[in-house]
């Protein structure tokens, strides 16, 4: 299973970036996906999370209303869209797999696999 995380980037408060996570070496169909945030000195942190057919989606309150996260099964990618981005958005995100059609977990242990990361840097 690999999980390829891209599209973070420098960007001024107010911004916006569109974080993919490419996925290979399974059946995307199978799998709850999240993405997962981590600042320099702090614990990784949940930030959002999708079912397998999109049916379910959380967030992290501080997000909600400003990310999206979306998927497509043929392109076996997930998406976070983050707009109105905020300083405190800065750290690196991570996307995350975990194989069940049920919900889609919210805290890093319930996760098997994990991308590389992408630094995102809100910043004037």
């Amino acid at each position: 299973v690999q999980l390829q995380a891209s599209g973070g980037g420098l960007v001024q408060p107010g911004g916006a970036l569109r974080l993919s996570c490419a996925a290979s070496g399974v059946t995307f169909s199978d799998y709850a996906m999240g993405w997962f945030r981590q600042a320099p000195g702090k614990e990784r942190q949940f930030v959002a999370a999708i079912s397998w057919n999109a049916g379910v989606t959380y967030y992290l309150d501080s997000v909600r209303g400003r990310f999206t996260i979306s998927r497509d099964n043929v392109k076996n990618t997930v998406w976070l869209q983050m707009n109105n981005l905020k300083p405190e958005d800065t750290a690196v995100y991570y996307c995350a797999g975990n194989q069940q059609r049920v919900s889609a977990p919210t805290s890093p242990r319930g996760y098997d696999y994990w991308g590389q990361g992408t630094q995102v840097t809100v910043s004037s």
